[in-house]
């Protein structure tokens, strides 16, 4: 196996976004950080809950296999998380709400207390790779970088790796800073939120939420990592 192929392998498609840069619509289809701006029209803001985020999947041009039957996707965040981030599963300080059509929905105004709200921009990456630490790596293609590393002085981070994007994303690899954590093949991991400089985000310090989902139970998993 020799480098392009070792590249074939581990790079994959991810939906990246960029926080603001675009003058806002507050229209179907434009996704939020910072915000939830829209629900079903019995649906409430959760109590003891912040809007966090706002994901229109549908058109974006790649959502992962395991959320495509979602057109939309909001997030809320418990106030109380930041004293529990060392905990493996996070999902309980998560309000995640999924919308298999649009039809129906309200506009709603609810903006996070402390971030600076913005509409996100979406852009396709076809190059996105995983960390070392951060799991995604088949064996035979780690034995692979590790022979190359030993016998011909490569180095994984600078000879394979084109991209590893830390930033609120559908799809890649989780750009895990330490060692790796997973739920398993039942629960893909489809979504990062990141820390955010210009919306006054930050978890711990440039730290990252990681979203693994379980289509056939409906259930969420929710990791953090930060440096």
């Amino acid at each position: 196996m020799d480098i392009d192929e070792i590249k074939a392998r581990l790079m994959t498609k991810a939906t990246i976004f960029e926080t603001g840069g675009i003058r806002p619509t507050n229209k179907l289809l434009e996704s939020w950080f910072g915000a939830v701006a829209w629900s079903l029209p019995e649906q409430q803001q959760p109590e003891g809950f912040q809007p966090l985020a706002t994901f229109f999947l549908k058109e974006l041009p790649f959502v992962p296999a395991a959320i495509r039957h979602i057109e939309l996707l909001t997030l809320f965040i418990s106030e109380e998380i930041f004293d529990h981030l060392v905990e493996d599963d996070l999902s309980r300080f998560f309000e995640i709400r999924t919308y298999p059509s649009l039809k129906g929905l309200v506009h709603r105004s609810w903006y996070h207390d402390n971030i600076r709200a913005f509409p996100l921009k979406p852009r396709l990456v076809d190059n996105d790779c995983p960390a070392w630490d951060g799991g995604g790596i088949p064996l035979e293609v780690e034995e692979e970088i590790i022979r190359y590393e030993n016998e011909e002085a490569m180095e994984y981070f600078d000879d394979i790796v084109e991209e590893i994007y830390a930033v609120h994303k559908l799809g890649g690899y989780p750009a895990f800073c330490q060692s790796g954590n997973n739920f398993g093949e039942a629960y893909p991991f489809v979504l990062q939120i990141a820390s955010d400089n210009k919306a006054h985000f930050n978890i711990v310090d440039s730290g990252n939420f990681y979203f693994f989902y379980n289509g056939e139970n409906n259930d969420w998993r929710v990791h953090c990592d930060f440096y």
